[in-house]
């Protein structure tokens, strides 16, 4: 995994450093406040996963000028956005290893520097010339919003389907992804086909990427993911892991095992190590964890062969890396 992820950040430091400017130079000129509250999500280890896929996908479509970074940082802000509204709505307390933004301030900031970043997109899209790109904006502002319903809906659902969670985390996470893909085919000029690919490449990434970061919440310590052990199952977030687990159990039959894992998801906050690593070798058992990676697994191979219409390029194998990077990160 280290060596994965070294190979990346080596084939990407100058586009990186090009978008870390870019983000910085794009909330500069606001009041200090604003500044400060975004730098303390945006900058403490953020991997800019989205801008970097726009600057990629531009890239790999043979787009050779400088708009990319400034038209890539749209992705970073409304990704930070989503997480300083989904923390505030979940009462979270760590992101990144940090105490969340509505701890250090408070919601109303956590609320207006959110607000603040989604409009800063639609200022910085409308710089550009196609009236698509702000299309692009609107699906993922809709989709997003329509994800963190349904996921606040579905707290604590014990029977929530596959199919609800697959339909949320496309809404909350893929769609997004996508959309940083697409963008950045469309700053290139990029034939159709060319653009349905990189969207194609994106979607299926976005859907392994959440997968993965929800395998994540049982598979890793607070010093890798920097949150909470278990924080999904204390918010009352039934994931994929959770899904199949008790779908499993019920089938055969075992009815004591799914009532101690339907009791541990009803402790919410109350859920001690103990009921943790209890629940976590019941997901084991019933095949929870395994069944998650596998699925993530599949959606990483549909991403990569997206990338099939595309001549080899280091563009592609950077591409090709980030997808199985997803399946391999512990944060």
């Amino acid at each position: 995994m280290t060596d994965l992820k070294n190979k990346i950040l080596s084939a990407v430091n100058d586009d990186l450093e090009n978008i870390e400017k870019a983000l910085f130079d794009n909330l500069n000129p606001f009041a200090d406040i604003i500044t400060k509250v975004a730098n303390h999500i945006m900058f403490s280890g953020g991997k800019r996963i989205r801008p970097l896929l726009t600057v990629l996908c531009a890239k790999i479509c043979g787009y050779q000028g400088e708009l990319d970074k400034t038209i890539s940082t749209i992705f970073e802000y409304m990704h930070t956005a989503s997480l300083m509204h989904d923390d505030l709505v979940d009462e979270a307390t760590l992101r990144r290893g940090r105490p969340v933004i509505h701890a250090v301030w408070n919601n109303a900031t956590a609320v207006l520097i959110g607000d603040f970043l989604l409009a800063r997109t639609l200022s910085i899209a409308l710089s550009y010339e196609k009236k698509e790109l702000i299309q692009i904006i609107a699906e993922i502002t809709e989709s997003m919003t329509q994800g963190e319903i349904l996921q606040l809906i579905n707290k604590g659902k014990i029977d929530l389907s596959e199919e609800e969670y697959l339909k949320t985390i496309e809404k909350k996470t893929a769609i997004l992804i996508r959309g940083a893909c697409r963008t950045g085919a469309m700053i290139a000029n990029a034939t159709e086909p060319e653009e349905k690919a990189l969207a194609d490449y994106g979607y299926h990434l976005g859907m392994a990427f959440q997968m993965a970061d929800d395998l994540l919440d049982y598979t890793s310590d607070s010093k890798d993911s920097g949150k909470k052990p278990g924080a999904d199952l204390r918010e009352g977030k039934l994931t994929l892991p959770v899904i199949h687990a008790l779908e499993k159990a019920r089938l055969k039959n075992k009815n004591d095992d799914v009532k101690a894992m339907e009791d541990t998801i009803k402790k919410r906050d109350g859920i001690t190590a103990v009921d943790f690593m209890l629940f976590n070798n019941l997901l084991e058992t019933y095949g929870g964890i395994e069944y998650t990676r596998r699925m993530a697994e599949e959606q990483v191979d549909q991403a990569k062969a997206a990338l099939d219409r595309f001549p080899l390029s280091h563009e592609k194998n950077v591409l090709r890396d980030l997808a199985d990077y997803t399946l391999l990160r512990k944060t």
